[in-house]
Order: C-alpha cells, then structure tokens, then sequence
C-alpha cells in the first residue's frame, strides 16, 4: 500500500529551507557519465526516488558507483556490460523511469547502438520522444521500433555518427540534451537550432566541455558542436532545484509565513522571482538567499491597461509549465482574478476539481486554460481528503492543504517523492504540522 501524507493546515511556518539539487539537471548529467571511461564526480545530487532508481541503473549497467554521501557520488564508466543493455531485466528496469531516455545519446555516441523504452512517468498528457529519434537519425543512427517489445531500437550506422546542420521540431530540453551528448563524438561539427536553452541544458554544456566537447552557443537557441574523439573526467555542481524554490515562495504567500530560501541559484532562475511578484508576492533577493516577509495579503496585479492578468508558460527564457501549478494555488487566496493558460501539455490542470472541493474558486475553461478568482483570504480553504496525479500537481495540493483549515488527507504520495526528496522532515522543519501514515 501507498503511504500518504497528513496534513493540519493554518501554521505559520517561520525559518530556513535549503533547496535540493535539481531533478531535471541530475537526469541528463547523471546520464552523461556514460560518454567517458574516467571517473566523473557529481555534486549536489537530489535524494529523490527517479535519480536514485537513475543510478541503480547505471551500477547494473557496470557503471563503478561510489556514494560518498547521498548528494555526492562518483561514478566510473570504463566497464559497460553490452550485454545487460539489450537484456530483458534492463527492458523491464528502464521502462519503470522516464529519465532511463537519457542514457541513449550516450551509449549511441559510445557504443554505437542503444535501447529506448516507450516513455513512462507522468500523466500529463502527450510526451512524444520523436524530437530525440529524428536527431539521432539526422546524426546518421537508423531507428527500428520493436512491438512485441515496446521499444525503440537505436544503430549507429559503420563509421560512427557524423555530424549535420537540425532544426528541431520543438525546443525539447530533454531532446535537445539527449543530441548533444550523441553529438559531442560524432565525427564533424553538428548545428543544433531551436535547441532548448534552459539553465539545466546550458549546465550540461558546461559539463561536457569541462570534460573536452567543443560546445559554443550555449545558453543561446543555436548551438553549435565540434565533435571530438574522446571525453575525460570532470567535477560538476547540479544547480539548486527552481522547481523547489517557486513552490517555497508559493508556500510562504499561502501560509503567511516568514521564510529565507538559501542557496537559491538567483542568477539562474531566470523570470521566476518577477512571475510571483506579478501576483502581489513580495521577496528579497539578499545575496544568494531569497527572503519572503510574513504577508497579511497580496494582490494579483492587472496589465497596464487594466485588463486581467494571464500567466502562460513558455520554453526557457519564459516561464516554467513545472511551475504553473504552484501559481494556480498561490492566486486561489490572493486578491484579483488571474487566467492561467498551460500551453505546452494538455492535462496538466486536472487537479483543480480537488481545489475546487477545497472551496477554491477556479474557472476551468479547458483542458488548457483556467480563471482563478482570488478569495482574498476571505474563505479559506478546507482540508479534503485528495489524490495526486502528477509531481507538480502534488505539490501544489500539499500547498492548498498547508493553508486550509482542518485535516487534509494527500494519498499517492510517491508521485511527490519522485520528485523532492524529505520533503515532510524539511516542512515540518519550518513549523509545519505535516506526517507520512
């Protein structure tokens, strides 16, 4: 049986939470260890379920692991087991975790050939991998689909991959990560546009060239890659988890709580801290740190011209999807009404009938657009009894319950955990009446 999580809202919470390091970074930069045979040394890994299954992999591939603590490890690469990577027990453990996608471009650029399980994770509607195979055969792989199997077969045809000119179909930062690393050994130079720029995929480029890849335009939409024959070891620090930190400037507005967020990464949280202030919210940024005041209120602004705010997500620079649904909660106590537009999955907004249930008052127009009215702080919430049906949408219901009156009943709960780890020990850390039954 599932654990779940029990919720008393109407803490104050009061203090200091640390971020974790970064889920989405940690996928891709764990992935790329497999490009060399010298040891690679990780830095501020988050202990979360996805990246600890990640690993668990790597070691039964014949990655040498070496934990020194839960968010540092070394790995080694000088000793692939070919054979386990085509076997049926790789098949079934690779099918369990959507991150398994991005040991492709690796073994592809290594090895020369590699497996890919049709996509798991989350319900969030269509997550298509075709940016990711139509790169890897623009770099000359030929790809079979296998039925019975559920997978994708990926070869690198004789001489290895050879570099070209792409134009994605779409900035897929989890495609364009997966390219980049078939690309940095490929032979010849690779031109990568409409490539995703975010600050997980400019970390990964730092990386590989720490490691000797040739990557310049990093950070741009256009990157360009001079393949080389070899990579060595490096040392990297995963950036803190942007993720994490919206949903602690969401939780202080919510509870009305005085919270500094430490090591916060604020040179790389691009437009986040202005989307939230956008909603009445103030912060600090102090240093490295972000400081929240105890607000009594906050009110959501309208655009110059008066007309009613929309927050929309977009690819890097703009506004996170994986923080959309912090916002949607954020706006339900807030003063002002606020259209939230989710354009880039389709069902990322099927958790607001449980806020609704919580006396929230939302207009779901359509699968992609929802009008949040703002209580004002007027009614509050009432705890319900709900389930969580992705990693965000969890989160954003642990929020609603923290500032609800009454008990809360969140099941489901593994959903959460894939993605932040120790979340109820840091929570109630801070003053929160929060336990996993």
């Amino acid at each position: 049986m599932s654990s779940a999580f029990e919720v008393r809202g109407g803490n104050r919470l009061k203090g200091e939470i640390i971020p974790q390091g970064a889920k989405n970074e940690a996928l891709q930069i764990i992935s790329a260890v497999m490009l060399t045979p010298e040891k690679v040394t990780i830095h501020n890994i988050p202990d979360i379920v996805d990246v600890n299954l990640l690993i668990e992999l790597l070691g039964d591939a014949g990655v040498k692991i070496n934990r020194i603590s839960r968010d540092k490890c070394e790995f080694q690469a000088d000793n692939i087991d070919q054979a386990y990577l085509q076997s049926a027990d790789f098949k079934k453990k690779s099918g369990r975790l959507r991150g398994s996608v991005m040991i492709a471009g690796p073994l592809l650029a290594r090895f020369g050939k590699a497996l890919i399980p049709k996509p798991g994770g989350d319900k969030i509607g269509r997550r298509r991998l075709d940016t990711h195979i139509i790169g890897f055969e623009k770099l000359g792989a030929r790809f079979v689909y296998d039925s019975d199997d559920n997978y994708f077969r990926l070869e690198a045809a004789a001489g290895g991959l050879q570099g070209t000119y792409m134009l994605l179909d779409e900035p897929s930062v989890t495609g364009t990560a997966n390219i980049v690393m078939a690309a940095v050994l490929a032979k010849g130079v690779t031109t990568i546009y409409n490539a995703a720029c975010e600050p997980y995929l400019q970390q990964l480029c730092k990386m590989l060239n720490s490691m000797g890849a040739r990557i310049s335009g990093v950070g741009s939409n256009l990157l360009t890659i001079e393949g080389v024959t070899s990579l060595g070891g490096c040392e990297h620090t995963m950036l803190p988890d942007m993720i994490e930190i919206g949903s602690f400037i969401g939780l202080a507005a919510m509870t009305q709580s005085e919270i500094t967020i430490k090591n916060a990464g604020v040179e790389s949280l691009g437009i986040i801290p202005d989307k939230f202030r956008s909603l009445g919210i103030q912060l600090e940024i102090r240093g490295n740190d972000i400081y929240i005041p105890s607000q009594e209120s906050y009110e959501i602004q309208t655009f110059l011209d008066g007309s009613i705010l929309t927050i929309s997500d977009h690819p890097w620079p703009g506004f996170t999807p994986d923080l959309l649904s912090i916002v949607l909660v954020v706006a339900t106590q807030a003063k002002g009404s606020v259209m939230i537009h989710q354009k880039m999955f389709e069902s990322r907004l099927f958790f607001v009938d449980k806020l609704i249930d919580m006396g929230a008052q939302i207009v779901l127009c359509d699968p992609h657009r929802a009008v949040v009215i703002g209580l004002g702080r007027q009614h509050q919430l009432r705890g319900i009894t709900m389930s969580s049906p992705d990693i965000r949408a969890g989160v954003s219901l642990l929020i609603a319950a923290l500032s609800a009156e009454g008990k809360s009943t969140i099941q489901n709960i593994d959903q959460i955990d894939r993605g932040y780890q120790y979340i109820d020990e840091r929570l109630r850390n801070l003053g929160a009446d929060i336990r996993r039954i």
